[in-house]
């Protein structure tokens, strides 16, 4: 038995925030998410384990292009 599921559209980047990728200097452990444009507060969304969870990420979002990095 096979279910199918619809996608769901993407979603928006909530406004005032843009999409960063915070990254451990130590680890190296990556986290996708939302920068806040006037506090530079980070809001983390999902742990980046391989390329495969960068492009759900992006492709959850409707994000084109690279992600900014911030360590």
């Amino acid at each position: 038995m096979f279910f199918h599921f619809k996608k769901s559209p993407a979603k928006e980047v909530p406004e005032g925030l843009e999409p960063v990728l915070l990254v451990s200097i130590c680890t190296g452990e990556t986290t996708a998410g939302f920068r806040d444009k006037q506090t530079g507060k980070f809001t983390g969304i999902t742990l980046i384990q391989n390329k495969s969870d960068l492009e759900e990420f992006k492709s959850l979002y409707g994000i084109h292009g690279e992600i900014p990095k911030i360590y």
